[in-house]
């Protein structure tokens, strides 16, 4: 009961200050973060552990289905060279980035472990995206391709991160075998989307006049795509976002008007829940991990942590300006079939390259590593790379946070 107790204090907390950040003007996943690290400093407050699992299946299903469902498919097409490279290659270029810093600046840190807090922390957030840059004026290029990205990169960076742990298992990496395990992720996972989307399209098409029927089965489906997606070894994230391409392309052929208002008012309010508990539960996340590291070496891990973040917001300035480059040079040559609405100007490329904020999945993987081997040795070094990538996850979405909205004025962004 106690629990219970404390979910409705937190939600009462969440609401009351959502509504005071939007009358000074301040991101409100911010002003939640800090609550929630000041929450979770008070002594008698139980323990909230985050259940991994948990955050995968309730929390991401739902506010992927959103974004996919509300993401412009004509601006997604065109951006799709743009969305791929970021979410794809931008990935895997900063697993490599930041393992190779970690190997050489942190002691105990063998390259399988620094792979291991490079895949956790390569995918940017869609919710802290978009819950950011929400209300800055930003084009609608800018927004599907920080939306496009985050939904699919979260796919690559799980690939990432279940090979790095393998090897720290002892399990010897072979290029091949993550490249057909990385394609049969992406391949199956949009299959069973696609699947799961014709299914629900053939059943609204018979129940949309039953108005409740219909919302409920939208409100469900995305839960259990990302279940049999899961079950089938293929990517849930990708079979949802899938899902909710393909259903909002349905939508507008056979949804009517008070059919889509009551769904939007519905969903507005569970994403509007969801955003707030992941943004308290990252903030209340910090004091427990805090609390079990060393004290001797607090300051140097959280000066490792801010060098992580230096190097991963460099490393995606420099991959979205080369992209700048590569699609001029394309539309130039007539080649890729680029088109003058896919190329980048310096003010979006800039915007793009300092939204890239980590959120609550890099939080959840972080949290899942194993707590022991196969040998049941313990895990090494975890509660020092879970006490990393939480400070990374901090100082991305506090620092890049603060200072995009500031930047997005400075650019006179129309």
């Amino acid at each position: 009961m106690e629990n219970y107790a404390v979910v409705i204090f937190i939600l009462a907390i969440m609401i009351g200050l959502s509504a005071i950040a939007d009358k000074i003007k301040l991101p409100y996943p911010i002003i939640l973060i800090i609550a929630g690290i000041a929450i979770g400093f008070i002594p008698s407050l139980p323990v909230i552990e985050i259940n991994p699992e948990i955050i995968f299946l309730i929390f991401l299903p739902p506010l992927l289905y959103d974004a996919a469902f509300n993401i412009s498919f004509k601006e997604f097409k065109t951006n799709i060279n743009t969305i791929a490279t970021l979410a794809i290659s931008l990935v895997f270029i900063t697993t490599l980035g930041i393992a190779v810093v970690a190997h050489y600046l942190i002691p105990g840190m063998t390259w399988p472990l620094s792979f291991v807090l490079g895949a956790i922390l390569s995918a940017t957030d869609a919710v802290a995206a978009m819950s950011i840059t929400k209300g800055l004026g930003l084009s609608h290029k800018t927004n599907t391709i920080l939306e496009g990205e985050s939904l699919v990169n979260d796919a690559s960076a799980l690939v990432a991160y279940r090979f790095a742990v393998a090897a720290v298992t002892g399990t010897a990496f072979v290029f091949w075998e993550a490249s057909l395990t990385f394609v049969i992720l992406m391949v199956g996972g949009a299959l069973i989307g696609l699947i799961m989307s014709r299914i629900l399209s053939v059943i609204i098409q018979r129940i949309h006049e039953n108005t409740l029927a219909t919302i409920s089965f939208i409100l469900l489906m995305p839960f259990v795509t990302y279940l049999i997606a899961e079950e089938l070894h293929v990517s849930g994230v990708i079979a949802v976002v899938i899902l909710g391409l393909g259903i909002a392309r349905f939508s507008r052929m056979i949804f009517p008007a008070k059919l889509k208002e009551q769904s939007r008012n519905i969903w507005d309010i569970i994403i509007f829940l969801l955003n707030g508990l992941i943004f308290i539960l990252i903030g209340l996340e910090f004091p427990y991990i805090y609390k079990n590291i060393n004290q001797a070496d607090l300051l140097p891990y959280i000066g490792y942590a801010l060098i992580i973040t230096v190097i991963a917001l460099l490393l995606r300035i420099g991959r979205v300006f080369l992209q700048k480059i590569n699609l001029q040079r394309a539309f130039q040559k007539g080649k890729h079939r680029i088109t003058e609405d896919a190329l980048l100007d310096f003010k979006n490329s800039l915007i793009i390259s300092w939204s890239g904020m980590r959120g609550i999945v890099s939080l959840a993987i972080a949290i899942g590593l194993p707590l022991t081997l196969d040998d049941k040795s313990p895990f090494p070094e975890r509660n020092e790379i879970i006490f990393i990538s939480v400070a990374v996850v901090l100082f991305t979405l506090i620092g890049q946070g603060l200072t995009l909205p500031w930047l997005v004025k400075r650019l006179k962004i129309d």
